[in-house]
């Protein structure tokens, strides 16, 4: 499944608030089955679809709301309650109970509800809301692809610089990837984004930091306008909330499309890409450096990793991070280190190498051992498959040739660009 997004223009107040009444009731419908599913016993999908149903002749503004839009939000609590379900059954330490929601921010239709312009350039919704007609703003390979793909669902999503129509298309993307005969092991950090098993450092963009002057600026405004008791708050306020939120916005893009270049240039430039899947979850209890783990945005790279190596059909791994910083890369020997300690010395076998250095080179030896390939400190290349002439770190595409693909798709991204 492909999603691809375009911008909603060209649309007057009236029919903003429309989609705004539609969003609210998605909501509603949503934390009714919620509520249903906590007073009734044996409650499953299929009695969710009908206590939709069942509402619509309660209340009259959710009779409104198209019937296959009320369906995915009873498939949205339903969601929620199957994952508790399965946290209870693994006995994970936190069941995550469903919870009511309070600003949803989409609705979404599935075949009908909806009407898209022959030419790909408008949208009408046809459901009780009567929100209209709207323009479509986006490029023309995703028009192109809108108009010759069959048609899933349309998401609408409110942002903070307005609403977007999300289509979630019928396909799959592959395409025919370059392959170059390189590997590359990733230990990700703070002070270098990620450095590779050749000392090679990424340095960290930090977008959250480099804005956080500004987004102080904005929330103090904001705090000024607030009246304690006022409801609702004045006009002031909401467009000083909307501003801020911009910024949030702006911060949140930036991150996303960074990631998403780098993701792309690293799997596009090397056949077998090795990082270490860090529990970041984990990792933010830390108070001092939570902040930072967050702006850093680990697992959204990951995430883009794993989907740009099953695009390219090429090996993406994911090796556990424990003790890829203490051992060493040269003998195997466990040197404790604490944060403070950046540079790796093994007192067996007098090795010596920067901390990430080290920590790559042991991350790239587990991924290529659950390839069946092993790494040779002596040449940095691979024993028995590396090509003649071949460069250091460099590895024969006929090495991985059939090897098991284990890697995951995510949503499909907007931006395409060529390597770097």
């Amino acid at each position: 499944m492909l999603v691809r997004e375009a911008k909603l223009l060209n649309g007057t107040a009236e029919q903003y608030q429309a989609l705004d009444e539609a969003i609210r009731t998605a909501q509603f419908v949503r934390n009714k089955c919620v509520r249903y599913w906590m007073d009734n016993k044996s409650v499953n999908k299929a009695v969710l679809y009908t206590h939709c149903k069942d509402l619509t002749k309660e209340f009259d503004f959710a009779r409104k709301l198209n019937s296959t839009a009320r369906q995915a939000s009873a498939e949205r609590a339903w969601s929620a309650i199957s994952n508790f379900y399965r946290r209870c059954k693994n006995k994970e330490p936190r069941k995550g109970y469903p919870q009511f929601k309070k600003n949803c921010r989409s609705v979404e239709y599935k075949l009908s509800g909806w009407k898209l312009s022959p030419d790909g350039m408008s949208i009408t919704f046809t459901d009780g809301f009567n929100a209209g007609t709207f323009a479509l703003y986006c490029n023309g390979e995703t028009r192109r692809l809108i108009l010759n793909s069959k048609i899933n669902r349309v998401r609408v999503i409110r942002r903070a610089d307005g609403y977007y129509a999300q289509f979630c298309l019928d396909m799959e993307r592959k395409e025919q990837g370059e392959y170059t005969g390189n590997v590359i092991g990733i230990d990700l950090g703070l002070a270098s984004f990620y450095t590779d098993q050749h000392g090679n450092k990424l340095e960290c963009p930090k977008f959250l930091r480099r804005s956080e002057r500004r987004l102080k600026q904005h929330q103090r405004r904001l705090s000024r306008k607030f009246r304690k008791g006022a409801k609702p708050q004045s006009k002031n306020y909401h467009k000083q909330r909307k501003r801020l939120g911009k910024v949030h916005l702006k911060v949140q893009r930036q991150r996303r499309d960074w990631v998403i270049k780098l993701a792309r240039c690293v799997v596009m430039s090397n056949d077998v890409v090795v990082y270490e899947d860090l529990q970041v979850k984990n990792l933010v209890k830390n108070r001092h450096l939570a902040k930072s783990i967050h702006d850093a945005s680990w697992s959204l790279f990951t995430q883009w990793l794993d989907y740009y190596g099953k695009v390219w059909d090429k090996a993406v791994v994911a090796v556990p991070p424990q003790y890829t910083t203490q051992d060493c890369s040269s003998c195997g020997h466990r040197v404790v280190k604490n944060l403070s300690t950046r540079t790796h010395t093994c007192p067996k076998c007098g090795f010596e190498m920067d901390r990430d250095q080290n920590a790559a080179l042991n991350i790239l030896k587990k991924g290529l051992s659950i390839l069946g390939m092993e790494w040779q400190n002596s040449t940095f290349g691979q024993k028995g498959t590396a090509p003649l002439g071949g460069t250091t770190g460099e590895i024969g595409t006929a090495a991985f040739e059939g090897q098991p693909d284990e890697v995951s798709a995510v949503a499909e991204p907007v931006t395409r660009i060529p390597c770097l």
